[in-house]
């Protein structure tokens, strides 16, 4: 993975938005920049799950979570839902990887039959076409036949299809544990490296 690209992040609105944020956490911390998207939904989750309020507009969305991270100045872009001047919406400039985290099942049918109805469709889509990595963490309880033939059709295309059903072999004592269990393997695909939790095998 180019490591001098940024890595493009998009919350929507399926359950497990602390997922989304100990991922920018730990991103942050490891000193790569961000290129964050949020649907309207994932903003409503977001609410209700965590707490935290990010702001609609995209310039205070980034002034909020550089405050929130600690990040550097500059280190955390935002953009709009429809915002498509924004340098992930073509194949001239794409992320070094995009992760949808985490991923509705209507992102993943958009995705799927390549509609680019707002920013967070088209990145992806730019994401599969230019052959970079797009890991897409669907949170979803039962799958229909229609969910898992979209996760079908985009694993052959190229994505990685990545649920968010944590393992429990690592003796999660929190909740704290079990996220970062899915954390840590989407880092682990983004191939950047981690102390989240032991891997198997390991002590």
């Amino acid at each position: 993975m180019n490591t001098e690209r940024p890595i493009a992040i998009a919350i929507t609105g399926a359950s497990g938005s602390h997922y989304a944020l100990r991922l920018i956490e730990q991103l942050v911390g490891r000193d790569r920049e961000l290129w964050i998207m949020v649907s309207s939904a994932g903003q409503m989750v977001l609410r209700m799950e965590a707490g935290e309020e990010i702001p609609a507009a995209p310039r205070e969305a980034a002034a909020w979570l550089t405050r929130r991270y600690q990040a550097r100045p500059g280190q955390i872009r935002v953009f709009g839902r429809n915002d498509w001047t924004a340098p992930l919406a073509s194949g001239s400039s794409p992320a070094a990887a995009m992760v949808v985290c985490p991923c509705t099942t209507g992102t993943l049918a958009a995705i799927a039959s390549g509609q680019s109805l707002n920013l967070i469709d088209r990145a992806a889509d730019v994401m599969l076409k230019e052959r970079r990595k797009l890991i897409l963490v669907v949170r979803e309880t039962p799958f229909s036949a229609i969910h898992l033939k979209n996760m079908l059709h985009l694993a052959q295309a190229g994505a990685i299809v990545m649920p968010a059903n944590p393992g429990f072999y690592h003796q999660p004592q929190s909740i704290a544990d079990i996220i970062d269990f899915m954390v840590a393997r989407i880092l682990d695909h983004l191939d950047i490296p981690h102390d989240l939790m032991a891997r198997w095998g390991e002590p």
